[in-house]
């Protein structure tokens, strides 16, 4: 299968269980991030080239506006934090 390079710019979407539900998960390559974010798990910026992951309920609690851009360290230990 050939490499499709809008999938290899966007990162390889996938669901994710959490205790809170199902979350669609996207890992974003750093040369794919070009603008600054801002992490809801530590409240610190993911500027532009930084390697992160991009989540969403994946039950249609929501939509688009509802993705958060989350370091990914911040992402995997975030059901860890009060």
């Amino acid at each position: 299968m050939p490499l499709d390079a809008e999938r290899a710019r966007q990162g390889v979407q996938r669901v994710q269980s959490w205790a809170d539900g199902e979350w669609l998960v996207r890992s974003i390559p750093g040369r794919a991030s070009a603008k600054t974010y801002r992490c809801p798990g530590c409240n610190q910026e993911i500027r532009p080239g930084t390697p992160h992951v991009v989540a969403w309920p994946a039950d249609g609690r929501g939509d688009e506006g509802d993705r958060r851009h989350w370091h990914t360290g911040c992402w995997q230990a975030r059901d860890r934090r009060r």
